[in-house]
């Protein structure tokens, strides 16, 4: 089973091959490390337990009581190991939160051998970054953060860090692929297949020139250990979020108050696209700044302050990154028409629950399907949306058109549609009653049978979906 972990101790012309420039490696990294290491430091973080974490006392007259003097009546200490880097002379390091996460002590190392203890400036857990501060009579060496948005995937980066507690050690790859989510909001990492080892979290992944362009946070491994799939966090993420802990103590994110979900080339076809991109609004928040700029569930969010939005997965970055209170153009496609909307970002509050999901609506209980007469069409069952329904499956307030009640599993809809799930639209079209219903989608599908656009409301989440008859 495959397991992914944290990087610390306790990431018309006659067809032809294509032929690349032949390119060489590097004849070594040897330059490199004596320039960098310096400000590559070890950390090392300690929890103090609590009295009942203590270690046991034995009574008087025990054959064990002996041991009480060796042990004393000092708390256990937690340690947890990793890596940093120094981005000032003045001694402002950076590291991964995890790795210091609830220490009550923090030391960091140089590789010529000092310690320093250090004071915790600021984390963000979100995305995993904290930043310290030492202070030294002397200026400190330093590194510089690079432009990890110019970073190609096969272009060789080095990693400098504290594997397994060994300092100083340095490993060399390539970068593997560009991108990857691994489970928070704000993912774009960087993959490698750099050694990176547990201890070597919080340390700097290098491009060629000695520019930082990553922090290494995470490994993908069945057995804990390197197998070359490491994650680092791009410096295009880290740098704002450093900047924002030194200035505040705190990040101070941006907030439209919208979730978004995904473009798949079937919905791209029903906004006239040709190609999936932008982020289609699937929830608004009430008296949000997306609310007041008049955004509403099915918009598609083409631009975001001059801005291409790529994916839905971008625009969370991007509004996080603008700056509170900053009027913001936001150009749309609604039911086909373009538009633009002005939306003034708001700051987020962060919480945990915040920082652990992605602001889904949770899903309502439902009862068991149950045989049905009504109204059928591309296998679902539909019927009419009345008081009783509504009761009965636990129907967001919001809610208007036709539910339905059962989805045939041989059909296209299943998978996408369930029981429950509200048809608010039809290829665009509000739908009032199962009959309004089968007509539209017939229409719509015409006689090549084509796909047709259904909008849902999910218990007060708006979903798009495809469906074939």
């Amino acid at each position: 089973m495959r397991v992914l972990i944290a990087a610390a101790m306790l990431i018309a012309v006659a067809a032809s091959p294509v032929l690349a420039q032949p390119q060489r490696a590097p004849a070594g990294f040897a330059e490199l490390n004596e320039r960098l290491s310096p400000a590559v430091v070890n950390i090392a973080a300690a929890q103090r337990l609590g009295r009942s974490e203590r270690l046991p006392s034995f009574p008087q007259g025990s054959p064990l009581e002996r041991f009480n003097e060796l042990f004393g009546d000092s708390p256990r200490i937690a340690n947890s190991l990793g890596s940093g880097f120094i981005i000032e002379a003045n001694g402002v390091v950076v590291t991964n939160n995890h790795v210091i996460d609830g220490a009550d002590e923090v030391e960091v190392t140089l590789q010529d051998g000092r310690v320093f203890p250090a004071e915790i400036v600021g984390r963000d857990a979100a995305t995993d970054i904290a930043v310290l501060r030492i202070a030294s009579p002397d200026p400190l060496p330093f590194v510089s953060f690079g432009d990890s948005d110019a970073a190609r995937v096969g272009e060789w980066v080095i990693a400098i860090g504290n594997p397994f507690g060994l300092g100083g050690s340095l490993t060399a790859g390539v970068i593997s692929a560009r991108g990857r989510e691994i489970g928070g909001r704000f993912d774009d990492y960087i993959q490698t297949d750099v050694a990176i080892n547990q201890g070597n979290s919080g340390g700097p992944l290098f491009n060629m020139d000695g520019r930082v362009i990553g922090v290494n946070t995470a490994i993908y491994s069945p057995t804990g250990a390197n197998v070359g799939i490491s994650f680092a966090a791009p410096s295009s993420i880290v740098r704002p979020v450093v900047a924002q802990l030194l200035e505040f103590g705190e990040t101070r994110r941006g907030w439209l108050g919208v979730s978004v979900q995904p473009v798949t080339a079937a919905l791209a076809g029903g906004y006239g696209l040709d190609a999936p991109r932008g982020a289609i609004v699937s929830r608004i928040e009430a008296g949000g700044p997306g609310e007041q700029a008049g955004l509403r569930p099915g918009d598609l969010i083409l631009r975001f302050d001059g801005r291409a939005v790529p994916d839905s997965r971008s625009l969370p970055r991007m509004v996080a990154e603008t700056q509170i209170g900053r009027r913001v153009r936001v150009e749309i496609l609604r039911r086909g028409e373009p538009m633009t909307l002005n939306a003034t970002v708001a700051r987020l509050t962060e919480t945990p629950s915040s920082t652990q999901t992605r602001g889904g609506a949770r899903e309502p209980a439902q009862p068991s399907p149950q045989p049905s007469g009504g109204v059928t069409v591309f296998g679902l069952t539909l019927a009419p949306l009345d008081d009783a329904a509504r009761r009965r499956w636990r129907v967001h307030a919001d809610a208007r058109g036709v539910l339905v009640t059962a989805v045939d599993p041989q059909s296209d809809a299943a998978g996408k549609i369930r029981p429950g799930d509200v048809i608010e639209e039809i290829a665009w079209t509000p739908v009032e009653t199962p009959q309004d219903a089968r007509r539209l989608a017939q229409e719509a599908s015409g006689p090549s049978r084509a796909a047709v656009l259904f909008v849902l409301n999910r218990g007060g989440q708006f979903v798009l979906q495809t469906i074939r008859p």
